[in-house]
């Protein structure tokens, strides 16, 4: 008969007894070891927490889930090996550290030094160290943190290094001049699973505005935009040519703009004096409503372009264009050889040729700029709308679209593999297989893998001055004979940006790219990694196959990329099982 328990027992006593005896008795090594490694394994990989923040209410769920299949699968015989580990670069480190030296963004930390801006990244990462090994005690989770894998060591970024240079072995890696989202707080592009993290409902004014036709007196095109800031910036309007437009009569001046949508910006005080296709508006040129920018560039603009990406959504039909700031903007401006001028600079301000408004943050400038358009009698319309903008996941500033040289990974060449390999994933839960990731992997686009910041894994690449030849460094041996480097140097900024090889190409001298890799790539890494250490060779068992990944449902799509990043230099490229947390 089950014995009842008293009212008064004392549960936390009796938890903290169980922890003794378990700690006494070395119960953790113990079944770790009980079961044969050469026999059934059962493979786990801890995802592990940045030390430099305090474990929460979220953490114990997660570290429960993590804790209970590995336990029952080594009362059923597997063993299972647990190895603690510490995600310890990126950007959360880097605010924390800004907070402690009262610094704010790149400016300042390159004032105060970037080596020893870099050591209190190194000591940031282990504050809370002793708070998360203790709560991972107290919750019964068992790890081993005697011998953790530390994502800032040179052993992990030497690895990292490697799988990064198998990738280029591939042809995977190349640099790009691409629209990214982008932080201006953060001076640093974001990945587009990085961007998922953080949309946010805002309200913002969008302003209908006029642009002047350059052949037709008193004559207008009508046109909507959701930011402002970019209007100095313009370089050409799109229509769709297969719409329908109308010329028409509002007061005494003349507009284009879509038949459909005259109502929504005119309501019924209008005349319709002619009608026509989008393809009958192409070419036709008009005048700019800010001339920062004239005679900055040697290509045509200021004229209508037409392309299918040109909605009735909302708006007049018509969008103006600045192919420096928007995806799309960008692509029709390559298509059709337009200037992609940029008078905004790395900090998100307006620079020295734009006038009153040179220095001044864009979304701060946003106000003044639809005053100066009503006082000089251009806006038809001003319109407050509320919509999902992204934010930096990190800081929480608005990001910017921003055109700006970017290291990728082609993952849209590995598409197919990529939505087959999916599909093998046992998901929890189940819908996330053909929804939530069945769309993200299928829609993959290149990853975006540089950041312009400093505590991160630096890109092993090195870029001749002369002829733009690119080596990838793959070891510490491999950068010791180029560079001459000692073995034992610290593989972080600044320290590898004094490295320089000869071009073996032209005989010039190469230097490194300075910019660090996503953290998500150090994610990635870990299972070769952590595989790596162990046996002290690159190669990778085939006995290795992942059995779990347990996330949260806000990281699965950097996940996804992460486990997926291994593969492409591994024989092995099976997960078994996905189970997610919705937090």
């Amino acid at each position: 008969m089950q014995k009842k328990i008293e009212r008064n027992y004392d549960f936390a006593k009796s938890e903290q007894e169980v922890i003794d005896f378990w700690k006494q008795n070395d119960i953790f090594k113990k079944a770790v070891a009980k079961n044969d490694v050469n026999t059934k394994n059962y493979v786990f990989y801890d995802g592990p927490p940045t030390a430099n923040g305090k474990p929460h209410i979220g953490h114990v769920l997660t570290r429960v889930v993590k804790d209970v299949i590995p336990r029952y699968k080594t009362m059923q015989g597997y063993h299972v090996e647990r190895k603690a580990g510490w995600d310890t670069h990126g950007l959360p480190v880097e605010l924390e550290v800004e907070k402690q030296i009262h610094t704010n963004g790149k400016a300042d930390i390159e004032a105060f030094g970037v080596e020893p801006f870099i050591q209190k990244c190194r000591e940031s990462v282990w504050t809370y160290k002793d708070l998360w090994e203790k709560m991972s005690e107290r919750v019964g989770y068992w790890c081993d943190f005697e011998h953790p894998y530390i994502t800032y060591t040179n052993n992990y970024i030497e690895s990292v290094w490697w799988g990064l240079k198998e990738l280029d072995k591939k042809g995977l890696i190349y640099k790009g001049f691409r629209v990214s989202p982008y932080c201006p707080r953060c001076s640093t592009a974001l990945s587009s699973h990085e961007v998922a993290q953080g949309y946010k409902n805002v309200k913002t004014e969008s302003v209908f505005v006029r642009f002047k036709c350059k052949d037709e007196e008193n004559t207008y095109f009508a046109v909507w935009t959701t930011t402002p800031w970019t209007l100095p910036s313009n370089v050409a309007l799109c229509v769709n040519e297969k719409f329908d437009y109308a010329k028409v009569k509002v007061d005494d001046a003349y507009y284009y703009i879509a038949t459909e949508l005259i109502g929504d910006l005119f309501g019924e005080d209008y005349e319709i004096v002619e009608s026509c296709k989008g393809s009958d508006l192409v070419g036709k040129e008009y005048e700019p409503i800010y001339t920062f920018v004239v005679g900055t560039f040697t290509e045509k603009a200021f004229y209508v372009i037409a392309d299918d990406y040109v909605s009735l959504d909302a708006g007049t039909g018509i969008v103006h264009i600045a192919p420096a700031f928007g995806e799309d903007d960008a692509r029709v401006g390559k298509e059709n050889n337009l200037p992609c001028v940029k008078p905004v600079d790395f900090a998100g301000k307006f620079t020295d040729i734009c006038g009153k408004y040179a220095g001044k943050l864009v979304f701060d400038a946003n106000d003044e700029i639809i005053k100066e358009l009503i006082d000089n009698k251009v806006i038809l319309k001003v319109k407050k709308i509320e919509h999902s903008y992204p934010h930096c996941w990190r800081c929480n500033s608005p990001l910017i679209y921003y055109a700006k040289d970017s290291w990728f990974i082609a993952m849209s060449t590995l598409r197919d593999e990529l939505v087959a390999d999916n599909r093998s994933v046992n998901w929890f839960p189940e819908n996330f297989k053909e929804g939530r990731m069945g769309n993200f992997v299928s829609n993959v686009i290149d990853w975006a893998v540089s950041r312009d910041r400093y505590w991160g894994t630096p890109l092993p690449i090195w870029v001749c001055e002369e002829c733009g030849h690119k080596h990838v460094v793959g070891s510490v041996a491999e950068l010791v004979e180029l560079t001459g480097a000692d073995p034992d140097i610290d593989l972080h900024k600044p320290m590898v940006d004094r490295l320089t090889m000869t071009c073996p190409e032209c005989g010039h001298t190469m230097h490194r790219t300075p910019e660090v890799c996503d953290c998500w790539i150090d994610s990635g890494s870990m299972h070769s990694i952590t595989i790596r250490l162990k046996i002290r060779k690159f190669s990778i068992s085939s006995s290795r196959l992942t059995s779990l990944v347990r996330e949260v449902t806000s990281q699965e799509a950097g996940s996804t990329l992460c486990r997926h990043f291994q593969p492409l230099f591994s024989a092995n490229r099976r997960i078994k099982t996905v189970l997610l947390s919705v937090l």
